[in-house]
C-alpha cells in the first residue's frame, strides 16, 4: 500500500489560493476534500505535522486556520464559530453584544457568546473562547432581530434582542444598566 502525504508546498499553494477567495478557516472535512488523494490513515499525521511546522494553526478539534492569511484579525473568532456550526443560524448575542453597547459593565475580551440553532457547547481557541447557546426561534424571527453589515463575519443581535436572549436563557441580568438599554428604544 502506498501512502500519499500532504506536502507542505501543496498545502501552502492551496492555502494561498483559498486565502485569495477570502477563505482561511477550514474544517478537517474541508482539508480532506482539498487533499482527497491523501489516504485517510495519513491525514491525521499530515495535519499534525503541518500544525507543528506552523503552516496551519489548530483552532480547536476539527478546525484549522491559515496563520499566514491576510484575513486574520478581530473577526477570526467569529469565522471559527461559523465553521463550528455550519448550516446553522448563528449570531453573536447575550453578554458580547450587551458589552459592546456598554449595557453591562463586564468587558468581553477573550470570549464571544453566540446563539445558534445548532448544539450548545464551549470551545477554547487561540483567539478566545466561543460559547454557543441553543435557540429554538425560527430563522425569520432571527433575521428580524439581528443585523449584518459588510465586513462582519457573523450576524449580531440588536441590543434589545441580546437582552431578550439573556432573559430567555436565564442568564444573570444584575449587571444590566437598564437606562443604557432603554436609550435605544427612546432613540428609535
Amino acid at each position: 500500500m502506498v501512502y500519499i502525504y500532504m506536502k507542505a508546498k501543496d498545502l501552502i499553494s492551496k492555502l494561498r489560493e483559498m486565502d485569495s477567495k477570502g477563505v482561511y478557516v477550514f474544517t478537517r472535512a474541508d482539508l480532506e476534500k482539498m487533499f482527497h488523494e491523501e489516504d485517510v490513515l495519513t491525514i491525521e499525521s499530515s495535519l499534525a505535522r503541518h500544525v507543528k511546522s506552523g503552516f496551519l494553526t489548530k483552532a480547536c478539534k476539527g478546525i484549522y486556520v491559515n496563520p499566514n492569511s491576510v484575513h486574520l484579525g478581530s473577526s477570526t473568532i467569529e469565522d471559527i464559530a461559523q465553521a463550528l456550526r455550519p448550516g446553522e443560524f448563528n449570531y453573536v448575542s447575550l453578554e458580547t453584544v450587551l458589552s459592546n453597547h456598554a449595557v453591562i459593565s463586564q468587558i468581553m475580551i477573550d470570549r464571544i457568546t453566540v446563539m445558534t440553532t445548532g448544539a450548545k457547547g464551549t470551545y477554547e481557541t487561540p483567539w478566545g473562547t466561543i460559547e454557543f447557546t441553543h435557540t429554538k426561534r425560527s430563522r425569520s424571527e432571527l433575521l428580524a432581530r439581528t443585523e449584518f453589515e459588510p465586513g462582519m463575519a457573523i450576524r449580531y443581535a440588536t441590543k434589545q434582542a441580546a437582552y431578550r436572549d439573556l432573559l430567555r436563557v436565564g442568564r444573570n441580568v444584575h449587571m444590566v444598566d437598564l437606562e443604557e438599554l432603554e436609550e435605544e428604544q427612546e432613540g428609535a
